[in-house]
């Protein structure tokens, strides 16, 4: 999305899942009666998410016992620890840049960090979303690619949209089959693969 900053792009991806799951509540009640789910979580998709930073996240996960350190990324059990805690979906937001991808923008208040955010689901289902804004300076990009040892021949063609002058960008992208897990109250995201690959089966 051209022109956006990272709260524009958290209330797209806020509004998106609110249709979603509203979308679903109002016209699949009868598949979520058959699947015994418990609808009341999502009912609390009319309230606000919760938005905390990546070191909020930390210092909480660490108060519920998890051995996670200041500049690790947030693994499945983390997840599933933290999203217990809360009734409706959460924004982790400015991850540490050594574990986000090179084309994140950084934090100009902070450059240990970068304007991203991961949408956790709640109830343990943990990530759905994972966004961003992106770096639209041609030679702050090519910084990046170098300082993660990513060979810029690769990258040419993705430089080249940066080169002759860019605008501020963002973007998400989202997990269907998280998202699908976690509004059907499904235990496993295996499934809710449509066409999973198998040890007997590799198409379609």
């Amino acid at each position: 999305m051209a022109f956006i900053g990272l709260d524009e792009n958290l209330n797209v991806q806020e509004d998106l899942i609110r249709y979603m799951v509203e979308a679903v509540l109002q016209k699949n009640k009868q598949e979520l009666a058959m699947l015994e789910r418990d609808v009341k979580p999502l009912e609390n998709i009319t309230k606000p998410f919760y938005k905390i930073t990546h070191a909020e996240a930390v210092k909480k996960l660490k108060e519920l016992g998890s051995d996670i350190k200041e500049g690790d990324d947030m693994g499945a059990d983390d997840e599933t620890i933290l999203t217990k805690q809360y009734d409706n979906p959460i924004f982790v937001t400015h991850y540490p840049k050594e574990v986000k991808a090179f084309y994140m923008k950084r934090d100009p208040n902070d450059n240990a960090r970068v304007l991203c955010a991961d949408l956790l689901a709640p109830e343990g289902y943990g990530e759905i979303i994972g966004g961003s804004q992106r770096e639209d300076n041609f030679d702050e990009l090519l910084k990046r690619i170098k300082e993660h040892n990513l060979p810029q021949s690769a990258f040419e063609w993705y430089l080249d949209l940066r080169k002759y002058g860019s605008v501020p960008h963002g973007g998400f992208g989202f997990g269907l089959e998280r998202i699908t897990a976690w509004v059907c109250g499904i235990p496993h995201i295996r499934e809710t693969i449509p066409f999973p690959r198998t040890i007997n089966r590799l198409n379609p």
